[in-house]
């Protein structure tokens, strides 16, 4: 479990864009390469695969248990280092447990063992750089520290002024980046644009390692990779049936890899379908599970889809569907896009929801279920993440559970039974460990 993890004192900084250069580079040099993503990001994963050819997972401490993060840990099998990406700043998290940090990425890097490498934008200062990073450096005196690396630095005298500061402080310098306007992704209201999405993601990525190759230190980082010894054992989360047909398209694409990989490697059969081209789910699936996405962005097109609301609703006389944030949407009656155009959707739900009227949701949930969920009985308690900026118009059908958020206050967004079809607002993350 040898690896790096690229943090930063805020979001912005760069770190995606020095993940995925670095995580192309060291696959240059022929090692296999491990990506994880701490937290809960679902669209990030998607770029270090494209970048590493690797599948990469999320390790978060507040959703996941230790058995949880062990068998995740262990997908790093057979790699020779590991990366991964922080999210927001290094030490931002809850305060459920009386302390900043909780289910940051400070705590990813403090349990997995991995040092951190601190992406700084230096952009308008200079030797008062070296102060930011050495906060950071001692704010958890026990946190393994790889060093820096110096982003959108102006001119050779700045990075001269810069580095001077970093030496006085004690901190190495891994990397200097000029600063230079085409590095960064596109984004939309969610964060970066899906990775199916760029218009031409490979050269990008090679751009990214190019720049990484001429201006980091790419071997003083290989020898900075260290790890802890972490339990075996654990495992991933098991399957909700044995044949799920799973939407998977521009509109429906966040599902977490690890739950994927769980039911995979269970023996559950995975059926692919895409709601945007009017594919129908297997008829012989058992589950149909729609993820989250975008579709405020192509209601259009899915309320016209009349094959793949016909063979969901024929389903769903019979057998459970479920929807997450997206897909809950699209089970609902009726989907408000940004012009104000009400959209028809499904109708196995009462749902309406508005992306006229924004508002913004997001933070870590637990819910305690009321009703049957696929894979989950009454009473099972889960934990999951919630972001979006939609609004609930109209939530008539029964709740599917009582939600709230990481410091226990309630929160309305209680997920919808009815019949066999269940929805949430929140992303499904884990069972909680030990829980009923």
């Amino acid at each position: 479990m040898r690896g790096v993890l690229i943090s930063a004192p805020s979001s912005g900084t760069g770190k995606t864009t020095v993940m995925l250069g670095l995580l192309r580079a060291l696959a240059q040099d022929g090692l296999t390469v491990q990506p994880f993503k701490s937290g809960p990001d679902y669209i990030d994963p998607a770029f270090h695969r494209a970048a590493s050819g690797r599948a990469s997972y999320n390790l978060d401490t507040w959703a996941m248990g230790g058995d949880l993060l062990s068998a995740i840990a262990q997908q790093a099998q057979g790699a020779d280092i590991c990366v991964a990406e922080g999210s927001m700043g290094l030490f931002d998290g809850v305060a459920t447990r009386g302390q900043t940090g909780f289910g940051s990425s400070a705590e990813t890097a403090q349990r997995i063992g991995w040092p951190v490498v601190l992406v700084l934008d230096v952009g308008g200062q200079a030797q008062s750089a070296a102060a930011t990073a050495l906060g950071f450096r001692s704010y958890l005196p026990d946190l393994p520290f790889a060093g820096v690396i110096l982003n959108r630095v102006a001119s050779p005298r700045h990075e001269r002024l810069t580095r001077q500061g970093m030496e006085r402080a004690g901190l190495p310098v891994l990397g200097v980046l000029p600063r230079r306007g085409d590095l960064a992704l596109p984004e939309r209201h969610l964060g970066l644009i899906q990775a199916v999405e760029h218009p031409d993601l490979e050269a990008a990525i090679a751009g990214y390692a190019a720049f990484l190759r001429e201006n980091v230190d790419l071997e003083a980082i290989k020898t900075a990779a260290a790890g802890a010894a972490l339990p075996k054992g654990g495992a991933l989360p098991n399957p909700p049936a044995q044949r799920i047909a799973l939407a998977q398209d521009a509109a429906f694409s966040f599902t977490y890899p690890h739950l994927l990989e769980g039911w995979r490697s269970a023996g559950a059969e995975i059926l692919p379908f895409s709601p945007l081209a009017d594919e129908a789910p297997d008829a012989a699936a058992d589950l149909v599970w729609l993820p989250g996405g975008y579709p405020e962005l192509h209601a259009g097109r899915i309320a016209a889809a009349e094959r793949f609301l016909s063979g969901l609703r024929a389903h769903a006389q019979t057998r459970p569907v479920h929807g997450e944030c997206g897909g809950y949407m699209a089970l609902g009656a009726g989907l408000i896009d940004k012009d104000g155009t009400r959209h028809q959707m499904a109708g196995l739900l009462g749902l309406v929801t508005s992306y006229e009227k924004r508002k913004f949701h997001l933070g870590y949930r637990r819910a305690t279920l009321g009703a049957p969920l696929p894979g989950f009985a009454p009473g099972a308690v889960l934990r999951g993440h919630e972001f979006h900026y939609s609004t609930i118009l109209d939530q008539p059908d029964a709740p599917l559970a009582e939600v709230c958020d990481a410091d226990g206050n309630p929160v309305p967004e209680t997920g919808s039974a009815r019949g066999h079809v269940t929805g949430t607002f929140f992303h499904l993350i884990s069972e909680e460990e030990g829980a009923a």
